[in-house]
């Protein structure tokens, strides 16, 4: 696997070039290599760099006995670039005007390694919905800032991320860390169960059933404003003709009732 590294590298090939011709993140990409054999990498990976290379198996032999010329690196190009932009062209999903080159790479990892996972025949309902419950969060992330907290304290706790890095409101970061730490520590050393914690959760499903009732009872409320004002106002629907109007009228009628 040594040989092969090298390889990529005297053919200019960088891991997230390699990444998206084979469809994966670039950390899956770091993954494969530090594998001892090739074999032990997903088939259909290995089948599209065995193509690549334009080689019939990956054994270290193999791999050594390619030989590097003008030819040869033209080629790979050429298969690289084809296989890049017809698997993995991001252009063809998003409109990255506007995004810089390391966030046009970070949407790309992302979006290969999301891929990747929901295509785990081993996982595959597991990663929908985990990915589900991701969608919601990053949708709640400009008004709970605890969620960044959330993730750069998975970041640090896996590893990427030095602990002592801060990059949002650093003393609340730090006290949020701090708790999360006791409570997971709590949780990994089998120092809570279901039983001392079901009043607890039952608190914690009271509230959010109360805010959501709260939620309805609002949306129902502008409902019937918006009704109102559409009957004042002599419409019998909302366009983009009167909505300026109709939302002044909602905001006097709300007005009415202080």
């Amino acid at each position: 696997m040594g040989r092969l590294s090298e390889l990529l590298q005297e053919l200019g090939i960088s891991k997230v070039r390699l990444a998206k011709y084979l469809g994966v993140s670039r950390q899956m990409v770091y993954n494969y290599l530090e594998l001892d054999d090739i074999n032990k990498w997903p088939k259909e990976k290995k089948i599209l760099l065995f193509k690549l290379l334009d080689i019939e198996d990956g054994d270290e032999a193999t791999i050594s006995a390619i030989k590097v010329t003008t030819d040869y690196l033209m080629a790979v190009e050429s298969r690289l670039n084809q296989g890049v932009k017809s698997t993995s062209d991001l252009d063809n999903y998003f409109d990255l005007k506007g995004l810089s080159k390391e966030d046009q790479t970070l949407l790309a990892d992302i979006t290969y390694l999301l891929k990747e996972k929901l295509l785990d025949e081993h996982k595959k309902e597991e990663n929908r919905y985990a990915f589900e419950y991701l969608y919601h969060i990053l949708q709640s992330i400009d008004n709970v800032p605890e969620i960044k907290y959330i993730f750069g304290y998975m970041s640090k706790t896996t590893g990427f991320t030095n602990p002592e890095e801060y990059h949002f409101n650093e003393d609340k970061q730090f006290i949020f860390e701090g708790i999360l730490y006791s409570a997971l520590t709590l949780y990994n050393n089998g120092g809570a169960s279901r039983s001392k914690l079901a009043e607890s959760h039952k608190r914690f499903v009271q509230e959010i059933e109360q805010k959501n009732e709260e939620k309805l009872s609002r949306t129902q409320q502008l409902n019937t404003i918006r009704i109102q004002a559409l009957k004042e106002l002599g419409y019998t629907e909302m366009n983009e003709s009167n909505a300026a109007e109709i939302i002044e009228k909602i905001a006097e009628i709300e007005s009415r009732k202080v």
